[in-house]
């Protein structure tokens, strides 16, 4: 969905007659800067490593939002087990005994309500499971992004047509604006102004 509506071309320092697919071409680029489908609110599913000895993971996007009725962003959390490499068994008492009872590779359903998150950092903290092992993977399904687009992604989408206007290359009197012409100048269209606005959105730890 575009990220700017007609009605807000005025708004933003576009003038009215500005045609859809600039709006469209923005957008989409905002999005691959983002390295995400869409800024608004989505569900996503990861698979991540637990580092020997924590029982934390950060998510990739953000922030975290509730979908719909949903009251909270984690939808569904899986761990899995495994017998510690040489050097990373946590001393804990009856570990040895967890371990023999244990099936290493299992997954194991995970309340969502025991998980502790927040919103803006994508931090996950999980509960220690009844075997007393901590979880060496976990796989998450959650919603995150913006239930309402803000005025930051607005003047962003604004700023990229903007400079893609002023580009010589990209002539404002075409009808149909194809995409892949506005990501070959997204280095000079996604400029310092438009990156800082845009820098809360950015996927962690992709790329």
């Amino acid at each position: 969905m575009a990220y700017l509506a007609p009605t807000e071309y005025g708004n933003y320092g576009l003038p009215a007659g500005t045609t859809g697919d600039w709006i469209t071409a923005a957008t989409a680029l905002i999005n691959s800067y983002c390295r995400r489908p869409d800024l608004n609110v989505i569900q996503y599913e990861e698979r991540l490593r637990i580092a020997s000895g924590s029982q934390a993971v950060r998510l990739t996007y953000l922030p975290l939002a509730a979908q719909g009725a949903a009251t909270s962003p984690l939808v569904a959390i899986q761990g899995k087990y495994g017998k510690p490499r040489r050097g990373e068994m946590v001393q804990m008492p009856m570990m040895e005994a967890a371990l023999a009872f244990s099936l290493p590779g299992v997954w194991t359903a995970i309340d969502p309500a025991t998980a502790d998150f927040d919103a803006n950092t994508g931090e996950l903290t999980l509960p220690w499971n009844v075997m007393g092992l901590p979880y060496n993977e976990v796989l998450v399904t959650y919603t995150a992004g913006l239930a309402v687009i803000g005025d930051d992604v607005k003047s962003a989408c604004a700023q990229i047509v903007r400079n893609a206007q002023a580009q010589p290359a990209l002539n404002t009197s075409m009808s149909k604006l194809d995409t892949m012409q506005m990501k070959y100048f997204s280095s000079s269209l996604l400029d310092a102004t438009v990156q800082a606005m845009l820098r809360p959105y950015v996927a962690m730890r992709l790329g």
